[in-house]
C-alpha cells in the first residue's frame, strides 16, 4: 500500500495516523474471517480428534473378536521338577494323575579308540537311515529318509568325519570323546525313541564294506546275521508314563497328543509315584480382556466428552457441544452396547450379566465380583459374549471362521462329496528285489511338483519297499521345501502312494524311470476331489476339505474332516459384541460420517480463503483511495496556506493609519 513520504508536510495533518485508523475499521470483516478461520480448525482438529479414538476403540475391540482371549486354560503340576505343562484353549478343565516311569532316549553309538583326532580313517558314503530294532530285524521308518554323506579324502581325518557328518544335518550329531586311552567318534540320533535307531552303512573306498578298516569302522546294524563295527552305548528308547492309570509309550519327552491341547514335557522319571497335572480355566486373562475392553470405551468416552460437553458454572461449551454427528455417534455405541445378543449359546446376552454397565456419566464400570461368579460358572461361556462364534453338532465339521458379512443364525449343512487325496495306484504287485542300476529309479510328481528318488538296492518285503520308497520321496529337497508328505502303503504288494493334501490340487503321478514298470506296472492315478455340499439349501464353495458359504451364510468357513454324504446337522453362528461395535465403527469410519463434516470445514475453510483474498484486495483499493483524497487535501490546505501567509505578509508591508 501507498505511504506518504511526508505526510502532512503542508497541512500538518497526521495522515498515515489517520489513514491506519481509518483501515483498522475497514479491515473488521477481515479479522472476523480470521476469527471464524480460527473456530473451523479448532473443529477440524476435534473432528480428527474424534476419529482417531473411534480408530483405537475399533483396534481395540478387534482384537476381542478372537475366542481364544476368553477359552484359555492355564496347565499346572504338583511336582514340577518332574514335568512342565502348558495348555492350549481346545484343552478341558480337570485333574490327570501322572506316573513318569521312563523317559525316552535317543541311541547314542561309539567307534573304536583312535590315537589322535587327526588320524586319517578312510573315505567313500555313510549311509544313515533310522528305524526300529526288533527280533533281530531292522524295519525303516518311512517317515525319515536315509542320509548319505561323502567323505572325501581332504576330510577323512577322525576329526573331519566328525565335521562332515555335522555338517550334513542329516538327523545325528557328531563328537570326539577321549576316554584317557584314546579317541572315539560318539555319533548320536537327534531325534529319542525306538523308531529312531540307527542303521549306518558304508561305500568304502577300500572296497570292502563291512570289514573293521577304513572307513567301515563306523559300520551299525544290530539286525541278527549284520556287522556292527560301532558299539552301543545308550539304547534308542520311549518315554513310558501312566495318565489316569493309562499306560502311554511315546518317542519323544515332549508329549502333546495324550491329553487334547495339553503339552507334556517330561523332565524326571519317578517310578511307582504320582504327581497331578491340573487344567483350569485361565479367568485372570478373560478379566484383563474384559478390563481392557472397559478402559478402550472409557477413553472413547473421554475424548467425546472432552469435546462435546458443555460447563454449567463457566456456561462454556466445548467446540462440538450439541454437533449432531457426536450424539449420533454415542446414541449408536450405546444402543449397541446395551441390546441383547442372539448368541450362539452360553447362556449369556448382556454385557450387565458380567458385570459391565454403563454410569450416569456415561462411563463403563466393571463389577469384578460379578464377573468372577460368570467366570467360575461352568454352564457360561463369556466367549460368546464377545468373539463371533460357530458351534457344529457334528464332531467331524468344525467352525474355522466367519466375515463381518456373515448373518447370525442357525445354518443346516448337507454335504454331497467328501474331499478325498490324490493318489498313484499299482497295476500290479510290485517286484521286491531291487537292483542298483536296473529298477532303482523312479520319477514322480505329488501335488505338481517333480521329483526323482533312487531306490536302495536289495530285497525287500511289500511293507519295508513301501516304507524305503515313502522315506526316499518325503527326503526329496524338492518335496520337503514345498512342505509336502506322502504316505506309501501296499495291499497284496501292490503299492500306492497317497498325497497328504486333500482336493482337486491334490495328485501324485509316476512319471517314468527305470523302476516304474516293476514298482508300479500301469499306475492308476486319481487326482483328489474337494469337499462339496450346501448351507442352509445353497452351494457352498468347496477348497480341500474347507466349504465357504454363500448369500446369508457368506463368509462362512467350515471344515469337513470326514463322515458320510447326506445332512450334516446344524453350525449355531453369532457374532459377540467385539464383532458388532467393530463393524459399526467400521461404517461410522467408512461410510464418511466424519469424513463429511471434515469435507465440510475444509470447504468452508477454502471458502473464507476466496473471502479473504478478495477483501484484500479490495482493501488495497480502498487505502490506496483514502491516500489520494489526504494527498489532495494536503495540497489544498497546504496551497491555501500559502495564500494565507502571502496576503499577510503583503498586508504587513501596508502603512498604518493613524
Amino acid at each position: 500500500m501507498q505511504t506518504l513520504a511526508s505526510p502532512g508536510i503542508g497541512s500538518g495533518l497526521d495522515v498515515n495516523s489517520i489513514v491506519k485508523q481509518l483501515m483498522t475499521l475497514e479491515n473488521r470483516p477481515l479479522v472476523a474471517l480470521d476469527t471464524k478461520e480460527a473456530k473451523l480448525q479448532t473443529r477440524l482438529s476435534a473432528f480428527g480428534a474424534l476419529k482417531g479414538a473411534l480408530s483405537s476403540f475399533q483396534g481395540s475391540v478387534a482384537a476381542l473378536a478372537d475366542p481364544a482371549k476368553f477359552n484359555g486354560i492355564t496347565a499346572t503340576i504338583s511336582d514340577s521338577t518332574l514335568a512342565s505343562v502348558s495348555a492350549t484353549p481346545s484343552a478341558v478343565a480337570g485333574s490327570h494323575s501322572l506316573e513318569i516311569q521312563t523317559l525316552a532316549q535317543s541311541q547314542k553309538l561309539k567307534s573304536a579308540n583312535f590315537a589322535a583326532t587327526n588320524t586319517t580313517v578312510g573315505s567313500g558314503t555313510l549311509t544313515i537311515q533310522f528305524g526300529t530294532y526288533s527280533s533281530g530285524t531292522f524295519t525303516l521308518n518311512a517317515d525319515k529318509a536315509a542320509q548319505s554323506i561323502v567323505i572325501s579324502p581332504s576330510n577323512s581325518s577322525l576329526a573331519g568325519i566328525r565335521d562332515a557328518i555335522n555338517q550334513a544335518d542329516a538327523g545325528v550329531t557328531a563328537s570326539i570323546v577321549n576316554d584317557g586311552s584314546g579317541n572315539r567318534l560318539v555319533i548320536a540320533s537327534k531325534d529319542s525313541g525306538v523308531s529312531n535307531a540307527l542303521k549306518i552303512t558304508t561305500i568304502d573306498s577300500d572296497g570292502n564294506n563291512s570289514d573293521n578298516t577304513g572307513l567301515s569302522q563306523f559300520v551299525y546294524d544290530a539286525s541278527t546275521g549284520s556287522v556292527s563295527n560301532l558299539a552301543e552305548t545308550v539304547a534308542a528308547s520311549n518315554a513310558s508314563f501312566i495318565i489316569d492309570g493309562i499306560s502311554i509309550s511315546k518317542a519323544s519327552n515332549k508329549v502333546t497328543d495324550a491329553i487334547e491341547g495339553v503339552t507334556i514335557d517330561l523332565l524326571k522319571a519317578n517310578p511307582g509315584s504320582t504327581t497331578t497335572l491340573n487344567l483350569a480355566r485361565d479367568t485372570a486373562s478373560t478379566q484383563s480382556a474384559v478390563t481392557s475392553f472397559v478402559k478402550a470405551f472409557n477413553e472413547l468416552n473421554k475424548t467425546i466428552v472432552d469435546l462435546s460437553k458443555y460447563d454449567a458454572t463457566t456456561k462454556r461449551a466445548s467446540i462440538l457441544t450439541g454437533d449432531s454427528t457426536v450424539r449420533s455417534i454415542q446414541t449408536s455405541l450405546r444402543n449397541e452396547m446395551s441390546n441383547p445378543l442372539t448368541t450362539a449359546g452360553g447362556g449369556l446376552e448382556l454385557l450387565t450379566e458380567i458385570g459391565v454397565s454403563f454410569q450416569s456419566d456415561g462411563t463403563l464400570k466393571l463389577d469384578q465380583t460379578k464377573l468372577s461368579k460368570i467366570l467360575n460358572d461352568p454352564t457360561k461361556d463369556i466367549s460368546t459374549l464377545f468373539a463371533s462364534i460357530g458351534k457344529t453338532s457334528d464332531d467331524q465339521v468344525s467352525f474355522v471362521s466367519a466375515t463381518s458379512d456373515t448373518m447370525n443364525g442357525k445354518y443346516s449343512l448337507n454335504i454331497t462329496q467328501i474331499a478325498t487325496q490324490g493318489t498313484a495306484l499299482g497295476s500290479s504287485a510290485a517286484s521286491l528285489t531291487i537292483n542298483s542300476g536296473s529298477n532303482d529309479i523312479l520319477d514322480f510328481s505329488v501335488n505338481g511338483v517333480s521329483s526323482s528318488i533312487t531306490i536302495a538296492a536289495g530285497t525287500y518285503t511289500a511293507a519295508s519297499l513301501a516304507s524305503e520308497i515313502q522315506s526316499k520321496i518325503n527326503g526329496s529337497s524338492k518335496i520337503t521345501s514345498a512342505g509336502i508328505k506322502v504316505a506309501v502303503t501296499e495291499s497284496s504288494g501292490i503299492l500306492k502312494i497317497t498325497s497328504d493334501q486333500y482336493g482337486s490340487s491334490s495328485t501324485v503321478s509316476i512319471t517314468g524311470g527305470n523302476a516304474q514298470a516293476s514298482l508300479f506296472g500301469t499306475p492308476i492315478e486319481t487326482a483328489g476331489l474337494n469337499v462339496a455340499g450346501s448351507v442352509n439349501g445353497i452351494t457352498a464353495t468347496g477348497t480341500g476339505q474347507t466349504l465357504t458359504g454363500l448369500s446369508d451364510s457368506s463368509g462362512l468357513v467350515l471344515k469337513i474332516t470326514g463322515g458320510n454324504v447326506g445332512a450334516r446337522g446344524e453350525i449355531n453362528f453369532a457374532h459377540g459384541f467385539a464383532a458388532k461395535l467393530d463393524k459399526i465403527v467400521d461404517k461410522m469410519l467408512d461410510n464418511r460420517l466424519i469424513e463429511s463434516r471434515i469435507d465440510g470445514i475444509n470447504s468452508s475453510i477454502k471458502d473464507i480463503n476466496s473471502q479473504r483474498e478478495t477483501l484484500n484486495r479490495r482493501l488495497v483499493n480502498v487505502e490506496e483511495r483514502i491516500r489520494a483524497q489526504f494527498t489532495a487535501l494536503d495540497s489544498m490546505v497546504s496551497s491555501m496556506t500559502q495564500t494565507s501567509n502571502f496576503l499577510q505578509q503583503q498586508l504587513s508591508k501596508l502603512p498604518t493609519i493613524r
